[in-house]
């Protein structure tokens, strides 16, 4: 069972909430879904122009938790959860939003919707599975050996406090030929229970010898 369903959609109503929470007739429900990807997708691509304009001091510059999405009547309201105080999108934080706003709205038809968007930082950086699954891609990214890059996003992810965690990286990994699949695990990796907090990220990085998959698992706590 654990290899086959979403961490995070098995346990949707119990430890886990929506990103996206907002409601629609069923010929409107498409229309909203793909509103979502797109305002995604222009976050993401706003970052990646960003990041081409400056160079990385460190493996959090730009690091993006999660984003999430709640829709009224009257309200689009976007909440971007970055990884740290250090972080390129505050360091000029009302220009920032008002060029995510402009790029935003250029995409998707607010209407007579007012759009919000508020950047927060996470209260516990190494504790989210998408930034350990950026900060692994950093380092693969910058040739440095996939074992390494594992151990030390374990490391991290222990002084955070979290009681278990499994790291995957799937491809041609040290640009051999054939490609494998390699993880480690450290502590408890509860997939099974509905109860048990977790946290998971499939993240996709490309390297000089093509595409790597990388997933982490985390283990939060027991509800």
């Amino acid at each position: 069972m654990g290899q086959k369903i979403n961490p995070l959609g098995f346990r949707l109503g119990t430890t886990q909430s929506h990103d996206s929470i907002w409601f629609a007739q069923p010929t409107n429900y498409s229309e909203n879904l793909k509103e979502d990807k797109i305002i995604r997708d222009c976050i993401m691509n706003y970052i990646t122009q960003k990041t081409d304009r400056y160079v990385k001091t460190g493996p959090y510059t730009l690091a993006i938790g999660r984003i999430k999405i709640q829709k009224r009547i009257d309200l689009l309201q976007v909440i971007i959860y970055i990884g740290s105080e250090k972080n390129l999108l505050l360091e000029d934080e009302p220009r920032t939003i008002e060029e995510l706003k402009m790029n935003v709205q250029k995409k998707v038809n607010c209407g007579n919707r007012e759009l919000k968007i508020e950047i927060k930082i996470l209260p516990n950086v190494y504790g989210d599975a998408n930034i350990l699954a950026e900060f692994i891609g950093y380092q693969l990214k910058n040739r440095i050996s996939f074992r390494k890059a594992m151990k030390k996003a374990i490391e991290l992810a222990e002084q955070a406090g979290t009681k278990g965690i499994r790291v995957q990286i799937a491809g041609r990994i040290d640009g051999k030929e054939i490609a494998r699949v390699e993880w480690m695990r450290e502590g408890r990796v509860p997939l099974q229970t509905i109860r048990a907090k977790m946290d998971y990220c499939a993240y996709t990085v490309r390297t000089i010898y093509g595409v790597l998959g990388i997933k982490v698992w985390i283990f939060l706590n027991n509800e």
